[in-house]
C-alpha cells in the first residue's frame, strides 16, 4: 500500500435525462481537478435517477462508457460512477470502475430502491466488486446499498483486510440526509475503513431535492472532509495510509468479527 491515496469527489447538479449535457458538465468539472488517483461521480451521473431505462439506458459500451474510457486515459486517473445500462434486454444501475488505458471492472447495484420502484425497472446485482489501486483495496457500492451493513461488510483473514476504502455513489434525497451522514460514519467505524460518499445536488425530474453533503470519514468515524449542502464541489481528499494502519493497530475488532457468508439469492 502506497503512503497515500488521492480521491477527487465531484458533487454537482444534473440535467434530468439529458446525457450529453451531463457529460459536458462533468467534463468541465473534472478539468478543475488537479493530480488525483480516483475521480468519483454520483449515481446515474449521465441521466439522473430516472425510472425510464427503456428510453434512456445506453447499450453496453455506449456513449457514457466511452466517455469514461477517454476521460480516464486523458487524466491518467481511475474514474468511477454508475450509469443506466441495457444488456441482453435487461436494465442495470451499473457502476463502472474505469482505469486509464480502457481496462474496467463492473458492479451492478444489489439493493434496488423499492420506495422509488427501482426494483420494477432494473435487475439486481449479485456480486460485490473489490478492486485495487496503488496497493489500496477498494469496494465501490451504490446509494441504497449504504443501508445494508452485511452487504458492505469488510473481511479479515490472517492479518489482511478485504478492503481499505468504501465508496458509495448516490442520488440521496435531502429529506433523509441525516441517515446518509450517520450511516457513512457507521460503515467507516464498523469496517475499520475509510468511507467516501458522493451525492448530487439539485432537484430532479420528479421534484426530489438533493442537497449533497458528500463526505469522507476515516476508520474511526471522524469526518475528514465534507462538501456541505447545496454546493457544487470538486475536491481532492488525501487519504494517508498511516491513519488507516494506526486505527487498525489500536482497534483490532477485525480479529473478533463474526464469521459468516452472504447468500445474495432471494429465498
Amino acid at each position: 500500500m502506497e503512503e497515500q491515496l488521492l480521491v477527487t469527489v465531484i458533487q454537482s447538479a444534473m440535467e434530468w435525462e439529458k446525457p450529453d449535457e451531463n457529460l459536458s458538465r462533468f467534463e468541465k468539472l473534472i478539468s478543475k481537478a488537479g493530480e488525483t488517483d480516483i475521480i468519483v461521480l454520483p449515481e446515474m451521473f449521465s441521466t439522473g435517477f430516472s425510472m425510464r431505462p427503456e428510453l434512456f439506458a445506453e447499450k453496453w459500451g455506449g456513449r457514457a462508457f466511452r466517455w469514461m474510457q477517454q476521460t480516464a486515459t486523458e487524466r491518467g486517473s481511475v474514474i468511477t460512477g454508475s450509469i443506466m445500462t441495457e444488456e441482453n434486454g435487461r436494465h442495470y444501475n451499473r457502476l463502472v470502475w474505469m482505469e486509464p488505458g480502457g481496462s474496467f471492472e463492473l458492479y451492478d447495484k444489489k439493493h434496488l430502491f423499492r420506495f422509488a420502484q427501482e426494483n420494477e425497472h432494473y435487475e439486481s446485482g449479485s456480486k460485490r466488486l473489490i478492486t485495487s489501486i496503488k496497493g489500496w483495496r477498494i469496494c465501490p457500492l451504490i446509494c441504497y446499498d449504504l443501508r445494508f451493513p452485511v452487504w458492505s461488510r469488510n473481511s479479515y483473514k490472517e492479518g489482511e483486510y478485504g478492503y481499505d476504502l468504501l465508496i458509495y455513489v448516490a442520488n440521496w434525497p435531502g429529506a433523509r440526509i441525516n441517515a446518509w451522514k450517520t450511516l457513512l460514519t457507521a460503515r467507516a467505524i464498523e469496517n475499520l475503513s475509510y468511507t467516501c460518499g458522493v451525492n448530487r445536488i439539485g432537484i430532479d425530474g420528479k421534484g426530489v431535492e438533493h442537497n449533497g453533503v458528500s463526505m469522507v470519514a476515516d476508520p474511526s468515524g471522524n469526518v475528514i472532509w465534507e462538501a456541505g449542502s447545496d454546493t457544487e464541489s470538486v475536491e481532492t481528499v488525501v487519504l494517508p495510509a498511516a491513519i488507516l494502519k494506526n486505527a487498525r493497530k489500536r482497534m483490532k475488532a477485525g480479529e473478533d468479527w463474526d464469521s459468516f457468508t452472504i447468500d445474495p439469492s432471494p429465498e
